[in-house]
C-alpha cells in the first residue's frame, strides 16, 4: 500500500485515550476521573451563550464568508490586547486569526517549511505540534529539556543545521505546565534571531500564567516580527473550544503567505466564534480574572496534596495553567500504567510515551495530568486513588 503523509505520523493520543474507555464500567462510589484532555468541559458562561444565540439570529454575516485573515473589528481589539499584556505596540495588519490554534501552528509551519526542513522542539512536545510536523514532511529535531523541563538555548544552538527553519516553544508549557523564565525565551529569540529562523512560541494557556506582568519582552524588540511567530487561542479563555477560534502575531510578509494556505484549508474562521471571541474580549475581562483564579487555587491545592504522592515515591516534574507533569514510581511503561488506571483505578491521563519519541525513555516513566476540570474535592479523589496504586 502507498504511504501517504497521514501515515507519517501517529493516531491523536486523545482519540487513542478515549478507546481505553470502551466495555468499562464505573461504579456510582467510584466514577471516572477524566484527566486526560486540557480542555474546559462547561459552556461559555450565559452572557457570552446569549450574545451568540443573538447574533446567529439577527446578523446575516454570521452565515457568510468573512476575509481570510480574520474580521478587522476582532484583529484590531487583539492587537490592542496583545499589546496592554506584553507592555508592547502591536498593530492589527501583524495579526491574524484561525480556526483554533492548531490552525496556526500548521500555517505558520507550512508557510516557512519546505520538506526536509528541520523545526527544532522541546521534550516532552505537544504531540499535535509533532503531528502536523511529520505530516508535512518537516523533521522533529528533539531538544531534551532538564529536570525542570526547561529547555537550554545553547543545546539548541548545537543542533541548529542550514535545514533548520524554526525553534517552538509553548509556554506556560503542555504538557510539562511549566512558565518559560522571560530571560530563557528572550535567549531563544536572540538565537533564532542572530541565525536567521523563526521563533514560534505558543501561548495557547497565557490567560493562567501565574505571574503577574509582561511573560516575556519580545514584543518591545525592535523588528521583533520579522523572528517571532505568537500563537494564541480563545479557546481556553472563554470555553470556545468548539468554536476553533485561534490567532497568529507576526510579520505582515509571513501572514501574506500564511494568508494561501488558510484560504486553501478553511476559507476563513467561523463567524460566530469569532463574534464571541470579540464579545467576550469586550465583556468578560472580570470574569476570566475569577478563571484564572480559580485555575492558580487549583494548582495551590496539587501543592498542597503532593507529600502523599511524594511519599509513595512519585516525583513532580512541572505544574502550570492547566498540567501537572510527573514521574510515576512503577516498573511498568507509563502507557501500561495508564491504560491499567483505566479499570483498576477509574483514572483516565496520558502517558508520557505521548509527548516523547519512542527512543526517549524517559517518556516511560512519566504521565500528565489535566487538572483544570477538577476542583479541591476532585483532586482530592484523584491523589488518594493515585496514593493508594501499587504495581
Amino acid at each position: 500500500m502507498t504511504q501517504s503523509r497521514t501515515t507519517a505520523t501517529f493516531a491523536p493520543p486523545v482519540m487513542e485515550a478515549r478507546r481505553w474507555l470502551e466495555g468499562v464500567e464505573f461504579p456510582d462510589d467510584r466514577p471516572l476521573i477524566n484527566v486526560s484532555q486540557a480542555a474546559p468541559v462547561d459552556p461559555p458562561p450565559l452572557a457570552l451563550r446569549e450574545a451568540i444565540a443573538s447574533f446567529a439570529v439577527t446578523e446575516d454575516s454570521a452565515h457568510l464568508y468573512g476575509p481570510v485573515l480574520g474580521n478587522p473589528a476582532l484583529r484590531s481589539e487583539l492587537a490592542l490586547q496583545i499589546g496592554s499584556h506584553y507592555d508592547a505596540l502591536v498593530s492589527s495588519d501583524q495579526v491574524a486569526i484561525t480556526s483554533g490554534c492548531n490552525q496556526a501552528f500548521a500555517a505558520a509551519v507550512t508557510a516557512i517549511t519546505d520538506q526536509d526542513d528541520e523545526v527544532i522542539v522541546p521534550t516532552p512536545w505537544y504531540f499535535n505540534h509533532k503531528m502536523w510536523l511529520d505530516m508535512a514532511g518537516v523533521r522533529t529535531v528533539d531538544l531534551p529539556t532538564d529536570d525542570a523541563l526547561l529547555p537550554d538555548p545553547d543545546a539548541a544552538r548545537a543542533l541548529i543545521t542550514d535545514k533548520t527553519r524554526a525553534i517552538v516553544l509553548v509556554t506556560p508549557n503542555n504538557p510539562g505546565g511549566v512558565e518559560y523564565p522571560a530571560p530563557l525565551v528572550r535567549a531563544f529569540f536572540d538565537l533564532a534571531q542572530e541565525v536567521g529562523i523563526r521563533l514560534i512560541v505558543d501561548e495557547t494557556y497565557r490567560d493562567f500564567d501565574s505571574r503577574s506582568g509582561p511573560p516575556h519582552d519580545l514584543f518591545a524588540q525592535p523588528d521583533w516580527d520579522q523572528t517571532l511567530i505568537h500563537l494564541y487561542s480563545f479557546s481556553k479563555a472563554y470555553r470556545l473550544t468548539g468554536h476553533r477560534v485561534g490567532a497568529i502575531a507576526t510579520g505582515t510578509d509571513l501572514l501574506s503567505e500564511i494568508e494561501k494556505f488558510l484560504d486553501t484549508v478553511a476559507i476563513c474562521p467561523s463567524q460566530i466564534g469569532q463574534h464571541a471571541a470579540l464579545w467576550g474580549m469586550h465583556n468578560l475581562s472580570q470574569w476570566l480574572a475569577g478563571e484564572r483564579d480559580e485555575i492558580l487555587d487549583r494548582r495551590a491545592a496539587i501543592a498542597e496534596l503532593l507529600p502523599s504522592l511524594t511519599d509513595k515515591g512519585w516525583r513532580l516534574l512541572g505544574l502550570g495553567a492547566y498540567f501537572a507533569y510527573f514521574e510515576h514510581p512503577f516498573d511498568i511503561p507509563s502507557d501500561e500504567l495508564a491504560q491499567r488506571l483505566v479499570p483498576e483505578a477509574g483514572i483516565l491521563l496520558l502517558p508520557g510515551t505521548m509527548f516523547m519519541p519512542e527512543n526517549d525513555a524517559a517518556g516511560k516513566r512519566q504521565v500528565r495530568i489535566a487538572f483544570a476540570n477538577l476542583d479541591r474535592a476532585g483532586l482530592g479523589q484523584l491523589f488518594e486513588r493515585l496514593a493508594a496504586l501499587s504495581f
